[in-house]
């Protein structure tokens, strides 16, 4: 027996649970080719053969950026962790779904990458078995209830669904078939109780890929004395009273958490995995554990070749996670009668996907600002493009060249880890210099115009936005969004309206040469005083039509307006 297998058996005879310390010291004393199981050779990434993509992304497996590979061209296999449908879902849970909504987007717009995603639905677990118990109600009927708003929820938040949503409960002879196979290849045993773990030590130091352990005292599951190690986790769970279960080899229960997601992904995309994403809170035991039962099952190196990991959302002067544990958390549901889809999305894209991110009624604000500046923007483009707003001539060359430098900044910040604040940045600067291109003036006789320009600005921000599923226009999806077309043509016959009541009214009084040869220098002319009123109920009128979500603004003679989002009092306030 070699010497160093020898000491970590004895020193691990010594004291169990620190195993994990013990080999570690002798790793870092062997080379880095050494083949015993302390090796930590074993734990390195292997970078996978297969086309580049140009994009450089954070892996979790390596804790860098590497170059995004994928095995086939144009093609990117994406599993991700899907919710536990016992409850509603929270703004923790969105701003995961959301930021890896706007990633797949990304890839798929921007750089051509069909995504194909599959997405578990854990439908039994203790916590729906729970719910059930406590309303007398089935946990297969809660299941499926919160499966549902689960989906709607997305919906609301325009997450585009997986291709494929695959359920715990339609799977099940499959999972017992996955572990059977991880029995025989020795890497599970089974209890006198009728339970089924994972036996971590069969896979020596390769287990530990996504997180630095240093023992194992502290990572264990419950398990109790029928356990070998304390990180030992179980595959299938020996039937309780009162609970769900199915046959198995080992008797009737249910399966473990951790083994489903491998089970679902491996029988949709087999050995070898691009992309795995989910909130950094699953990294540990979830993903590692998905990891090994893979690698054991498929007997293979490395199974999934990027883990991508969301940062937290915190309500702001919390350190802690938005959790239902916790009783901290804001559902989907309530958040949506406060803010817009459009704006939580502008949130999350305001900060990187992997950054933590504090919630709050200024960072709300702080999205509600951008899209306002940008549907404003829009808006001031279209009322210049179609010729109702006259503006000082424009440096055409100028706004190109800004044109393009963004185009070539937004794709550089998207390539280096999907940077969208880098991104954003670039497109409101962007917004900026056009902006300050649209001088207005009372009179443009004579004056050059550039829609042109301005038409491939618009057109650039408004198909990058609509990319990242922001819509500037903020289309409904509903009935009410058909009469849409009904509404903006009265709109637009009352504003016409009153932009020419206001033009009458802002017509100059009538002054004799005399009295202009006798004015020693030229003074602003002032409206007719018996027309006042009139000027005053124009006011009024765009005044009262601001709440009800119509916007006027008056540019000179002309008169430009957009339907906005109306205020809401109920704001969520600062937690």
């Amino acid at each position: 027996m070699r010497p160093c297998l020898t000491l970590v058996r004895y020193a691990n005879s010594l004291r169990p649970n620190c195993r994990l310390n013990v080999s570690s010291e002798l790793c870092r004393t062997r080379k880095a080719t050494s083949r015993t199981v302390c090796s930590e050779t074993r734990k390195r990434w292997i970078k996978p053969a297969g086309f580049d993509t140009g994009i450089k992304t954070f892996n979790s497996l390596t804790k860098q950026k590497e170059p995004l590979l994928l095995a086939r061209e144009g093609i990117a296999t994406w599993y991700s962790c899907g919710p536990t449908v016992y409850d509603d879902s929270h703004l923790g849970h969105a701003c995961s779904y959301v930021r890896f909504d706007i990633l797949q987007r990304i890839l798929t717009r921007l750089f051509g990458i069909n995504v194909t995603h599959v997405m578990v639905i854990t439908d039994i677990d203790d916590k729906i078995i729970k719910r059930g118990l406590e309303e007398n109600i089935s946990p297969f009927v809660i299941a499926r209830m919160y499966e549902e708003e689960f989906k709607k929820d997305m919906l609301a938040l325009k997450v585009l669904p997986p291709f494929a949503y695959m359920r715990v409960t339609e799977n099940i002879p499959g999972i017992v078939a996955f572990i059977e196979r991880i029995i025989r290849n020795g890497h599970a045993y089974t209890t006198g109780q009728g339970d089924v773990y994972f036996d971590t030590q069969s896979i020596g130091s390769r287990y530990g890929k996504l997180v630095n352990l240093s023992g194992a005292g502290e990572l264990g599951e419950p398990g109790g004395g029928a356990k070998k190690d304390l990180r030992d986790f179980v595959l299938w769970k020996a039937s309780k009273p009162l609970e769900p279960y199915w046959e198995s080899p080992w008797g009737r229960g249910r399966p473990g958490w951790h083994i489903e997601c491998s089970t679902i992904a491996s029988s949709v995309f087999g050995s070898q995995l691009d992309i795995h994403s989910g909130g950094i809170d699953l990294a540990f035991p979830h993903h590692e554990n998905e990891i090994a039962q893979c690698e054991a099952y498929h007997k293979c190196d490395q199974w999934g070749n990027y883990f991508l990991h969301s940062g937290h959302l915190h309500l702001k002067g919390s350190t802690e996670k938005m959790s239902k544990s916790l009783r901290n958390y804001i559902t989907i549901k309530d958040f949506l009668k406060s803010y817009t889809a459009n704006e939580f999305r502008l949130f999350c894209l305001l900060t990187k996907y992997r950054s933590a991110i504090d919630y709050s009624a200024a960072s709300m604000n702080e999205a509600q600002s951008t899209l306002a500046s940008l549907s404003a923007f829009m808006h001031s483009t279209q009322a210049y493009i179609q010729g109702h707003l006259q503006c000082q001539p424009v440096q055409e060359a100028f706004l190109w060249e800004r044109l393009a430098a963004t185009r070539t900044n937004v794709r550089a910040g998207l390539a280096d880890d999907f940077d969208t604040p880098k991104a954003m940045d670039a497109i409101m600067s962007l917004v900026h210099h056009s902006n300050c291109q649209l001088q207005p003036v009372s009179k443009a006789d004579g004056i050059s115009r550039s829609p042109a320009v301005f038409g491939a600005v618009l057109s650039y921000i408004s198909n990058f936005m609509d990319v990242l599923g922001v819509d500037l226009l903020d289309r409904k999806e509903s009935h009410a969004a058909d009469s849409s077309g009904v509404l903006h043509n009265v709109v637009e016959q009352l504003v016409r309206f009153r932009s020419e009541v206001r033009n009458f009214t802002l017509s100059v009084e009538d002054r004799s040469p005399q009295d202009l040869q006798a004015s020693a220098s030229p003074q602003r002319q002032k409206p007719r005083p018996d027309r006042a009123p009139l000027l005053q109920a124009c006011d009024a009128l765009r005044k009262d039509l601001m709440p009800l979500g119509v916007q006027i603004r008056d540019r000179g003679t002309t008169s430009t307006w957009e339907i906005t989002q109306q205020p809401r009092d109920n704001r969520d306030k600062d937690s």
